[in-house]
């Protein structure tokens, strides 16, 4: 077999298709996010306005958090030297659990490398832990939480997106007796749309199951103390296992779950994703500490933050840009071809100093591909006037469909 022949082929298929990826290089610029230097191909380079990042409150350039980093990479030096398991947990391991549990109000929490391998980890051990457990899953779950719940290979149902009525009619459909998981998400991050908390948590005491909320893009964001949607809906008691990240609205990098003492016991007692993996370096884990503790004493961040959103929305509609339904910080546009998607990023980066990645397909359904904005409170009234004059440019230059 001619390996190379084979991957080329595939890769070919990707580029047929209007959804190779093409990564650009940029180097984000300390103290001054949303900017970044962006890298041309020719080795020239030029300022950018970066609005897809996910590090929705740019804590990764704040200056409490850069020094905390700095005092820690003096104090513990860069690494963790191995897994928890070997080489011990990190003071800064303790302190910051302890704040993200304190965070969502529960007993216990569990650092990860990422919320990826949080949530994959996290879920495959606790189903893999109960056998004849069934795993009721939203369909617009994350790829970390459909890879969880299919490594346990225990039985799962998809429920419609958000849909309350379907999910209520596959846990009446099922034994009674039977040990049950509701996975969802609270925020989910290509739709900008928001989970019913209340009526998923009242099927869950209906029918004795145990619940499962990823908040990865809600904490920091929502609630008093930026616990997320469930702190904001006033639910938190009612969920039993929060997952969420501290490489968004926190700015830094890893992952985590919080729930029952007992629970988070037997997950990292059990799950390979956390016993063999070396763990998060003290240096990132002290900066994503200060970076918890400054998000919770500063509500004012998510007030700023959520202005912003809405009024990026605004200016889009206002022009005819088809904004899709968002409940949430998140602006996704709808363009609905792979081709124009690219087409349209690449121009916004090369002409307008404008970047965001085009989203496609597997990330969302084919015929669905967007691009998704996420202004942040360091984005003033002038950048976002000159998006919103940039996509107006774009959707007349290559005829893209404006709403009504």
């Amino acid at each position: 077999m001619d390996y190379r022949s084979h991957f080329r082929a595939r890769i070919d298929g990707l580029k047929e298709e209007g959804r190779y990826r093409v990564f650009a290089e940029l180097a984000r610029q300390a103290g001054r996010f949303p900017r970044a230097t962006r890298y041309r191909p020719d080795g020239s380079t030029h300022e950018v306005i970066v609005w897809c990042s996910n590090d929705y409150l740019g804590m990764g350039q704040n200056p409490v958090v850069l020094e905390a980093m700095r005092r820690a990479i003096d104090e513990v030096g860069a690494g963790a030297g191995g897994t928890r398991n070997i080489s011990g947990t990190n003071h800064y391991h303790v302190l910051l659990e302890r704040e993200l549990a304190d965070l969502h109000d529960k007993e216990a929490g569990l650092l990860f490398t990422s919320g990826y391998n949080a949530n994959e980890a996290a879920l495959s051990t606790l189903c893999r832990l109960m056998p004849g457990v069934i795993v009721f899953s939203d369909a617009l779950n994350h790829a970390s939480m459909i890879e969880g719940i299919l490594h346990s290979k225990q039985e799962k149902r998809i429920f419609r997106h958000n849909d309350v009525a379907h999910l209520r009619e596959l846990l009446e459909a099922e034994d009674g007796d039977a040990p049950k998981i509701i996975a969802f998400e609270s925020v989910y991050s290509m739709e900008g749309d928001i989970a019913p908390l209340a009526e998923i948590l009242d099927l869950a005491e209906e029918f004795g199951a145990l619940t499962y909320l990823d908040e990865v893009h809600a904490v920091g964001l929502y609630g008093q103390n930026g616990a997320g949607i469930a702190e904001r809906e006033g639910l938190m008691d009612r969920v039993d296992i929060i997952n969420g990240t501290l490489g968004k609205a926190f700015g830094v990098g890893g992952g985590y779950v919080t729930g029952p003492e007992v629970m988070l016991d037997a997950i990292r007692s059990f799950a390979p994703g956390f016993i063999f993996s070396t763990s998060l370096s003290p240096v990132v884990a002290a900066g994503a500490l200060a970076s918890v503790r400054h998000v919770r004493a500063h509500n004012e961040l998510r007030v700023r933050h959520q202005e912003r959103a809405q009024r990026l929305k605004t200016l889009f509609r206002d022009s005819g840009i088809p904004v899709m339904p968002s409940e949430s910080h998140i602006v996704p546009v709808m363009v609905g071809d792979p081709r124009c998607v690219k087409e349209g990023s690449d121009a916004l980066l090369e002409d307008y100093g404008i970047y965001v990645q085009p989203i496609n397909f597997p990330t969302v359904p084919k015929g669905t591909e967007r691009m998704r904005f996420t202004p942040s409170p360091l984005h003033t009234d002038e950048m976002l006037r000159d998006l919103a004059a940039a996509l107006n440019d774009l959707w007349s230059k290559l005829h893209l469909e404006r709403a009504a």
